[in-house]
């Protein structure tokens, strides 16, 4: 797989706090789209904006690997994966349409890659530190943490409750898995994980409701 090298020869001179403040609407972007929106500054990549190309790769790069890292389970190859979404994006910005959030557009392109990776690696892969429970970005927040210092007995139990979370999670069939990590991990709602899985928002509903039961099901003895 190529890798796009995230520097300013590949991306531009200089990261822009928001780029386009100084584009004109008429540059690509309707006149009832917020010129401010992530789709907007996409549109106008696609009208040769470069820095808004730098400005969105700088938004969205690192929660790309963390989404990936969990689907993929190897870090090395979900950075390589992150870098192919940006590629991708670029290869494809002038047939893009801001008919859905830039951010559906983004997740389905992850997904699809990781999918496919996860697909052609099934076989090659082993047991791996998947780590569901890092500390939320905007939050920094992390799962079952008690507010004290853990006893060594109450770091062992959380451990394992942590390690059978990851284990069922990544049991999951795979669609349900791709929802609960843009659910609970992503932060997503029903109708932005519906788009990227190309399902209604009722049926992502449903999709979420049975993984969760399973994971109730399966994680009955660490509740």
């Amino acid at each position: 797989m190529a890798t796009l090298v995230l520097d300013n020869s590949a991306l531009g001179a200089g990261l822009a706090a928001r780029p386009g403040s100084t584009q004109p609407l008429g540059s690509g972007v309707p006149y009832d789209l917020d010129p401010a929106s992530d789709a907007a500054v996409m549109l106008r990549v696609a009208a040769g904006d470069e820095a808004g190309f730098n400005y969105l790769v700088e938004k969205y790069h690192r929660a790309m690997i963390h989404f990936l890292f969990r689907m993929v389970r190897n870090q090395a190859v979900a950075e390589e994966l992150a870098q192919e979404v940006f590629l991708r994006v670029y290869r494809s910005r002038e047939s893009y349409r801001a008919e859905a959030k830039f951010t559906t557009w983004l997740y389905r392109i992850a997904t699809n890659l990781a999918v496919n990776q996860a697909r052609d690696t099934r076989h090659e892969r082993a047991a791996q530190t998947i780590y569901l429970d890092a500390p939320d970005e905007e939050t920094g927040t992390t799962p079952d943490v008690a507010d004290d210092e853990p006893s060594v007995e109450q770091r062992l139990m959380r451990d394992e409750r942590m390690a059978a979370i990851r284990a069922h999670v990544m049991a999951l069939p795979e669609r349900q898995r791709m929802a609960v990590l843009m659910h609970k991990y992503q932060g997503m709602d029903y109708r932005q994980i519906g788009e990227v899985l190309k399902l209604s928002e009722s049926a992502t509903k449903s999709l979420l409701f049975r993984a969760y039961q399973t994971l109730r099901d399966k994680l009955k003895d660490f509740v």
